[in-house]
């Protein structure tokens, strides 16, 4: 990177004068997004597959350094929606977009069209505020084609599964924030409930362990989250599927299937609370779920 830029906590006009703002993470599915956020903020807090369209609406984390506050917003792929679900995270975009003071937009350079897609570039059409176009994943090509797409679109080159300039990347957006006082605590990384996380770490075992399109007909609701003194902590979530043959899937052979998906969530879920829990998960059919704009309230996508 060629711009060399003060850290926000140096100096004593960066102490008189605090900095925060809304930072929305925009780019297509896959392309890094909720790793990037995770390591920006230097806590996991969006779920990572490799499956695209993992994340489905738009995850909140903080990061505070000295004297500045910059709130992520990971938001959902880029694409022409499809269906109920995918039209509302598109709206769950364009309202990031709208809110944010700055816009951090990823690209995959590992991908073959090294460019930024047509949707992208209406939203950067208009954009009057601070943009840093960020090129992900720049470990997995050869350093002339990231030199190349680096060079065209004057973006900065990183890898957010590497960390590779990720520390550079965060002085760039503390610079680019406007004055003000901070939003949140400065020890506060997430806004979210934890029963969101639950939901969304049980959610991400769906994806990793079963089939390429099962896993986009699921929703987890956390029914009941029991907090108790001298037992674990009582967690009990509801994974539901669009059809009856999706329940027998998610279940698996004599319940084979959402033992283990249950057995890793909670490895994960007592990682991210740092106390025991019981987790006890339930299959349930909501037909057409997707496609019901109660339901979508209902499972908080709405």
């Amino acid at each position: 990177m060629s711009e060399q830029i003060p850290d926000c906590e140096m100096g004593d006009e960066a102490i008189r004068n605090p900095k925060s703002g809304y930072v929305a993470i925009i780019g297509k599915p896959n392309v890094g997004k909720s790793t990037l956020m995770n390591a920006l903020v230097g806590e996991r807090l969006s779920i990572v597959t490799p499956k695209p369209q993992t994340t489905r609406g738009r995850v909140l984390g903080i990061m505070s350094s000295g004297e500045c506050q910059a709130v992520f917003w990971d938001t959902p792929g880029m694409l022409e929606p499809k269906g109920r679900l995918q039209e509302v995270m598109t709206r769950q975009i364009r309202d990031s977009v709208r809110d944010a003071d700055v816009l951090l937009a990823l690209v995959d350079a590992s991908s073959p069209k090294d460019d930024l897609d047509e949707r992208m570039r209406e939203i950067l059409h208009d954009w009057q505020r601070p943009l840093i176009v960020a090129i992900n994943k720049s470990d997995l090509v050869e350093t002339a084609r990231v030199e190349k797409i680096v060079g065209r679109i004057r973006a900065v080159a990183i890898s957010a599964l590497r960390g590779t300039h990720v520390d550079a990347l965060k002085t760039l957006i503390e610079q680019r924030l406007p004055e003000g006082p901070f939003f949140y605590p400065p020890d506060m990384v997430a806004e979210q409930p934890e029963r969101f996380f639950v939901g969304e770490l049980v959610r991400e075992e769906i994806f990793l362990k079963l089939g390429q399109e099962l896993p986009y007909a699921t929703a987890v609701k956390v029914e009941e989250f029991k907090e108790r003194k001298d037992e674990k902590d009582y967690i009990r979530a509801v994974i539901y599927v669009e059809r009856p043959s999706q329940k027998g899937i998610v279940i698996g052979a004599k319940g084979a299937m959402l033992k283990q998906i249950g057995q890793h969530a909670r490895v994960k879920i007592e990682a991210f609370l740092d106390r025991p829990v019981y987790l006890e998960l339930w299959v349930k059919v909501r037909p057409k779920w997707r496609k019901r704009e109660r339901d979508l309230k209902e499972f908080g996508y709405w």
